[in-house]
């Protein structure tokens, strides 16, 4: 298809597979979360735990890129990363973040905003020796987001640490571990019909979440 304007403009999708009533969610945000995100699964949506995550620098400047979700309890949201990055050096500058779920099969979608905090070190250590081994060495390799020559010399770090740890345990590097993200507003979205979407927000005032229907 050749790609214009008019074309573009008139791609759109129409929404019919279910819908979202205060009736039917859960009074805690996290046990809803997790419901969606069992029947995400159950449907074999390719890698459900593929997030967006938004950050902004002490500017303001916003940055988004994908992420995994790693984890999930009453606490909030957990992802990790090399703490050396752009979104880790947006986070020290400004610890709140946004993540988005986009489960286009089913139609739906979830938005949390929160605080973000680093995860405690045991915890990242743990996780990261859960890893495969050439997920480990990555991790340990890469400069992530820093400039770099060329492809080489990234695979030349890489073949270095994989003779210096053979048969040994690769340390967890002191720039890579975990975040958490505390909600302060999650945001459940139900594709309907005539963009007239079902928009359940639960905001968390004094201890407690309170449940808004928004507009589409």
């Amino acid at each position: 298809m050749e790609l214009n304007k008019e074309n573009l403009q008139n791609l759109r999708q129409e929404y019919r597979s279910a819908e979202l009533a205060e009736t039917d969610v859960e009074s805690n945000p996290i046990l809803q979360f997790k419901k969606w995100f069992t029947e995400a699964v159950d449907a074999q949506i390719f890698e459900p735990n593929v997030m967006t995550l938004a950050t902004a620098n002490s500017d303001g400047k916003p940055s988004a890129r994908i992420v995994l979700l790693k984890g999930f309890d009453e606490d909030g949201f957990v992802f990790f990363t090399n703490y050396d990055s752009d979104k880790g050096k947006d986070l020290a500058e400004n610890p709140q973040a946004s993540l988005v779920f986009f489960w286009a099969e089913l139609e739906r979608q979830v938005r949390i905003d929160g605080v973000v905090s680093k995860i405690d070190a045991e915890a990242s250590t743990a996780y990261f020796h859960s890893r495969p081994a050439g997920s480990q060495i990555g991790a340990s390799a890469s400069p992530q987001s820093s400039v770099i020559p060329n492809r080489e010399s990234l695979e030349e770090k890489v073949a270095q640490l994989s003779t210096e740890y053979k048969d040994k345990e690769i340390p967890r590097p002191l720039h890579w571990g975990g975040y958490l993200v505390e909600p302060t507003h999650i945001e459940f979205w139900q594709g309907r019909p005539s963009r007239l979407h079902d928009r359940l927000n639960y905001q968390l005032v004094d201890g407690s979440w309170i449940i808004n229907r928004l507009a589409p």
